[in-house]
This record gives C-alpha cells, structure tokens and sequence, in this order.
C-alpha cells in the first residue's frame, strides 16, 4: 500500500526540497515506485533540482482542476527507473490548490502502483503547507542546526499532530522523524551552532539522519541532479543512509562526530 510522506519544516532554505528530491531519488533506485510532488504553487523549485524544467507542460494545479490528466503532468526520470515528479504551478497563487483536488490526485498515484509519494511542502505553516502535510502518512522534518529553526520545527510537529487527515479521523498519528542538515560537528563543538543532541532534546522525535554541511549539495542543485546521485559524496552517502533507514534497515549514524577529534581520544584516551 502507498505510503504519502511528507517533507516538511516551517523554515526557508533548510533543504526541504534538496530533501524530497534525494529521498525520491533513493527509494526508487533501492526498487520502489516513487513520486515525488511539489506543493510550492509560484515559487516551484523541485523540477530544477531534479533536472526536469524544461520537460513541465501541466503541473499538479492543472490536474485538480481539470485541466489535463495526471499522466499528461506526471515527469518520468532519465536516470533512476521508478522515479516521477509532478511539478507545481509557477503562475498561479497558492490559492489554486484544494483539499479535495489535491485528494483526488493522491488517490490516483495510489491506484497507479506507486509505492511511495513524497510531497515536498513549501515554507511556512500557512495554506501550502497544511496540504502538503494533510494527507501525510510519516513526516520527514527538516531542520538546521539553530534555533529558528529548531522553533518553527516544533510548530510543524504541532500541526502534524492537530492538523491532518489522520488527526481529523482519529487515526495513528502521522510518523515523524528528524533529519538535521547542514551540520558540521567541529562547528558545534565549538558551540557556533547546535549539536544533535541540543536538537534531539528540544524536538523529542526520532533521529532519521544528519547530512553534514557540504558545497556539494549546492553544487547538485544547480546542475539538476539530485545530490544523492553524486555518490562518492559524503553528502550522498548520508542521505543514503536515511533512505536505507527509512526503510526500516539499520545504519550506524555517521557525520555526527568530530571526527579528528575521535582519533585524538583513541589515540590520547
């Protein structure tokens, strides 16, 4: 059965959609049928960090409104077989969505066979973000480091426990796990920002994963690709991690020490 997660954090610019493409990416390589959706009406970003601009001809406002089918908007990847995307609008407001439109759709991708559909929210708890996260099953919660971020993290976590379809039907709550990016673990010895553990404290949800601060990850965006094809990367590697994780196998958590400062200890005690 379909599982809808979404990725989500409040906060701008934490690496939301770097997020949605990443794990998209990775659970269809690992042999699941994968959608990945952008929910950011106006300012859609996803089908550049997925290297399908210029192939957008529908998008996700025009099939709830009757406007195209599903398969006419729905964009297949060249590179990892399993994988689509379904792009928002980038002239329409947010406004455009609904509930019962975005519904609709969601029960389509389900009856089409894909096993999992990942919903990239924008930023903000307003309209946009209520739907992207209404009809979650798990919630991936982004969040860097620091304290604003950490703050609107835990506004979301409010919001996936109040307001959505799950909580409405008195269901399970919707799952939600942690994943911290842009960490680097000299800085946060040094105090300049956060350590995972400050963040684990202040949340209380589980740990998915840290992804350590990498030029990398922006350097994937601008050419397309989703930065967890780019595998000889530590960045890549830990967002592997959190596919494989997600899926229920385990991995020991890396990227949290300060390495240098572990071969000091073994060396020195």
């Amino acid at each position: 059965m379909a599982r809808v997660v979404v990725v989500t954090s409040g906060k701008g610019g934490v690496g939301k959609t770097t997020t949605s493409a990443s794990v998209a990416a990775g659970i269809a390589l690992l042999g699941y049928k994968t959608v990945a959706i952008d929910f950011d009406v106006g300012l859609r970003n996803l089908d550049l960090v997925m290297g399908c601009e210029r192939r957008v001809v529908y998008d996700l406002v025009n099939v709830t409104k009757g406007e195209a089918k599903l398969s006419q908007a729905l964009i297949r990847d060249k590179r990892v077989e399993g994988l689509y995307m379904l792009p928002a609008s980038q002239t329409r407001d947010k406004d455009a969505l609904d509930f019962a439109g975005v519904g609709q759709v969601i029960e389509e991708l389900k009856s089409q066979g894909f096993d999992y559909i990942i919903c990239d929210s924008p930023a903000g708890i307003e309209k946009g973000a209520l739907m992207a996260m209404y009809f979650a099953d798990e919630a991936l919660v982004v969040t860097n480091p620091e304290v604003s971020s950490v703050r609107d993290s835990d506004r979301v976590l409010g919001l996936l426990d109040a307001k959505t379809q799950r909580a409405e039907l008195d269901l399970e709550p919707v799952k939600a796990q942690l994943l911290i990016t842009r960490y680097s673990a000299q800085r946060a010895r040094k105090g300049q920002m956060l350590s995972v553990e400050d963040v684990l404290e202040l949340l209380a949800i589980p740990l998915l994963g840290v992804i350590p601060e990498s030029s990398v990850v922006l350097q994937a965006s601008n050419q397309g690709t989703p930065v967890i094809l780019e595998e000889s990367t530590e960045a890549a590697q830990a967002y592997l991690d959190v596919v494989y994780r997600f899926l229920g196998q385990e991995r020991p958590h890396r990227f949290i020490d300060d390495e240098k400062r572990g071969i000091f200890r073994r060396l020195f005690g």
